[in-house]
């Protein structure tokens, strides 16, 4: 696993490109295929590179994706990382419920509602 210092804005699980001659974190005799992201916070991330046995059984294993909310505090089924939008995009990643994601949408999106296109023409 090697670790990328400094703001990053994508989010776990994204695939990134690997440097050439990279090898499997686990299997140091093989090439790796794939570098996706893990760990992230707000001061930088864990890539882990893969080797195509281990990038199989990373898309095979079902992932329990549920838990509490970190911003409403309820238990959800499936949790996904996010960032706040007034936190910028290198800001904390949460785990955060759909809900949750909704709510900031919809409220990101009536800041940014200010009537100008409600008028007739």
């Amino acid at each position: 696993m090697s670790a990328v210092t400094g703001p990053i804005s994508t989010l776990p699980g994204s695939r990134h490109r690997l440097p050439q001659g990279a090898t499997c974190d686990d299997h140091e005799d093989r090439l790796a295929v794939a570098r996706i992201q893990g760990e992230t916070d707000s001061f930088g991330c864990e890539m882990v590179d893969l080797c195509q046995e281990c990038l199989e059984k990373l898309r095979s294993e079902p992932q329990d994706r549920s838990g509490t909310c970190d911003w409403c505090k309820c238990t959800a089924p499936d949790l996904r990382p996010h960032r706040d939008v007034e936190e910028g995009m290198c800001g904390p990643v949460y785990r955060v419920c759909d809900a949750c994601i909704r709510k900031e949408v919809d409220s990101y999106n009536d800041d940014y509602n200010d009537g100008y296109y409600d008028h007739e023409d």
